[in-house]
């Protein structure tokens, strides 16, 4: 059934705004790092400018075009995709423990890495952009960080209301921005046509062979093209695959390859410098217009990795690799579109200090480089060990990976660690806090996990048990709804429980899938559990992108089959409260514990996560010591 084109124009111009803002405001910083880095200064001559273009041009078209859009793009979960959809894949595939474990731990790397890469983009975004004042107002100059700084705040104050009113906005601004850069490229290439033999890549080939030692370093400035591809992969459940590839080759790869000719154009044929070289492209009345327009896309495209970052979060929290965190929906019509308020905190404190720290965008970008190259070799290495699940012809898609994609990625990787000195050892440190956090909240879940189904009784023997014993014939009135995690074993809600048992029980398990969406129709399941004790059993099941609402999908499941024995109207809800203690084993460090339990005690409570009613909830405490 063909799809509605309006339908699909419509979703090709969001993704303009929320696909492609990061890597459509690379122009603003990627050349001023390689002609225009004190440290690494490369002379501006014919060799290096088109050599250097050349380089980013087949760079956006092999990991852009061909990687992640050919190949990469179609590992979907349940049509979802990004880092957090391939480690579901692994989960859920037939690996050896030690093969799917080494897979799983690459990923919470790049997971890491991404948290360390979202953290710079909002700060050399909008430093890039509103750098252009040096241009339009010299005397002005000393306004930038504050400028940089007021917009940031502004722009981590507003997340708490959602970007579902202005985010319609996003797609028509970013079309501007791409139209507005391919006139000044077209501007530029005019007035030095040769800068067109970059499009060749013979030109790549001519400068690297002039001087490798050079072309190595200067990757870390070609890798500066590409940031943001991640968000194509990442988006594609809000999207899907042909409205971003639409946009991809209608729009942003022509405006991408125009703008940075004309840059190219404008470095040979002025003797300006290489900083602000976007701006410079226009003539000086339009500078100032341009300067705004660049601004709000730096915004919109730090807007993006925020979002994306509360997304991936949230994607983290349902596979139970990170604690349970507050997490507020922004919008009534889209559920992927949430708000984690510890998340905005923490990331507006880092963004800040980092603008403070460095003080430029050309500093700043030292340290891109190394989360960015490190998060697409990841993509690439999980790629290839799922492709056999994905491609009839796995062999082949496996060797064009290995001879091709697996040595750039490395070239880049490798480019740029030498910018650990230069400040590429911040994103890393943030990767690394970032990966002992997920890993320990990991493996202490893990034991905990471990002693709770230790304490638990099965389903099948606490039924017969109570059908037989004093229990069954002395009952409360009412009903009751137990909460639990395990399908085939009963809540420690109810094994604890020092209250009368009601009439009515049903037992609700709450599980979380390794896929990405679970349809409504194959979310609830419900069982009565023998005998005629008044005991039931619904199980609920999630996907890690799903909104968990026990109240609200219990309801929902009454609607459908109205014969069902319970009432989640007037039922009391019951739900164990773990207590997690240290004790003296060797199973975890001293310190990881003490981390653990910090992060446990911290953790929002099962009760709020489930969306459970405060005044009909009781929580029962167990003592679990690891």
């Amino acid at each position: 059934m063909a799809k509605n084109p309006n339908k699909i124009s419509l979703l090709t111009l969001g993704a303009l705004g929320i696909v492609f803002g990061d890597i459509g405001t690379s122009p603003l910083y990627a050349l001023q790092v390689a002609f225009g880095n004190k440290t690494h200064l490369l002379a501006i001559n014919s060799v290096n400018v088109l050599g250097i273009i050349s380089l980013i041009i087949w760079s956006i078209i092999l990991v852009v075009s061909i990687k992640y859009l050919t190949f990469i793009m179609r590992a979907d979960n349940e049509g979802e995709g990004g880092i957090m959809a391939l480690v579901a894949i692994v989960k859920s595939h037939n690996f050896s423990k030690k093969h799917s474990w080494i897979l799983i731990f690459l990923g919470l790397i790049g997971v890491s890495l991404f948290y360390g890469d979202g953290a710079i983009t909002p700060a050399i975004s909008v430093m890039s952009a509103v750098e252009g004042l040096k241009v339009v107002e010299p005397n002005y100059s000393f306004l930038v960080i504050p400028i940089v700084l007021t917009i940031i705040i502004a722009l981590f104050s507003i997340q708490r209301f959602g970007t579902s009113f202005v985010g319609k906005l996003f797609g028509p601004i970013m079309m501007v921005w791409f139209l507005t850069i391919s006139l000044g490229g077209i501007w530029q290439i005019a007035q030095y046509p040769k800068i067109l033999l970059s499009l060749s890549p013979l030109s790549a080939v001519n400068f690297i062979s002039s001087n490798p030692i050079v072309a190595f370093v200067s990757m870390t400035a070609v890798i500066l093209a590409i940031t943001g591809v991640e968000a194509l992969y990442a988006d594609l459940g809000h999207f899907g695959r042909r409205p971003i590839l639409r946009a991809w080759y209608f729009v942003v790869l022509p405006s991408l390859i125009i703008c940075y000719m004309g840059q190219g154009a404008l470095l040979l044929n002025k003797s300006s410098g290489a900083s602000n070289l976007l701006i410079k492209m226009y003539p000086s009345e339009f500078r100032l217009s341009v300067l705004i327009i660049a601004t709000v896309a730096t915004v919109i495209a730090s807007q993006a990795v925020i979002s994306g970052i509360f997304s991936l979060t949230h994607q983290a929290i349902n596979l139970n690799f990170l604690p349970k965190m507050l997490i507020k929906h922004t919008s009534s019509y889209e559920s992927g579109q949430v708000f984690l308020p510890l998340i905005n905190l923490l990331l507006a404190i880092v963004v800040i200090g980092l603008v403070l720290i460095f003080g430029s965008s050309i500093n700043l970008a030292n340290a891109y480089g190394i989360a960015v190259s490190g998060t697409i070799a990841i993509d690439t290495i999980l790629f290839i060990s799922i492709s056999k699940y994905i491609f009839n012809r796995s062999k082949s898609v496996f060797g064009l990976c290995l001879l091709i994609f697996i040595p750039v990625d490395m070239i880049f990787v490798l480019s740029n660690l030498q910018k650990l000195t230069e400040g590429g050892i911040f994103p890393v440190i943030i990767a690394i806090f970032s990966l002992i956090i997920i890993k320990t909240w990991v493996s202490g879940s893990s034991i905990v996990e471990t002693k709770r189904l230790a304490m638990e009784d099965t389903v099948d023997d606490f039924v017969e048990n109570f059908h037989n014993s004093e229990k069954s014939r002395q009952r409360s009135p009412g009903s009751a709804i137990y909460i639990g995690q395990h399908i085939d074993y009963i809540p420690l809600a109810i094994k604890n429980s020092l209250v009368e048992l009601p009439e009515k029980i049903t037992l609700v398990n709450v599980l979380t899938t390794n896929s990405a969406h679970v349809p409504l129709r194959y979310r609830t399941n419900f069982d009565y559990l023998g005998y005629d004790d008044g005991i039931s059993q619904v199980t609920l099941v999630y996907g890690y992108k799903d909104t968990i609402n026990v109240p609200k999908d219990l309801r929902r499941l009454k609607r459908v089959s109205p014969e069902l024995d319970y009432d989640s109207e007037k039922s009391n809800y019951y739900i164990s409260l773990d207590k997690v203690v240290k004790l003296k084993n060797h199973r975890l460090s001293g310190w990881r514990k003490t981390l653990y339990c910090f992060m446990y005690r911290n953790a929002l409570s099962s009760t709020d996560f489930y969306k459970l009613p405060i005044d009909r909830t009781e929580e029962i405490n167990v003592l679990i010591g690891i």
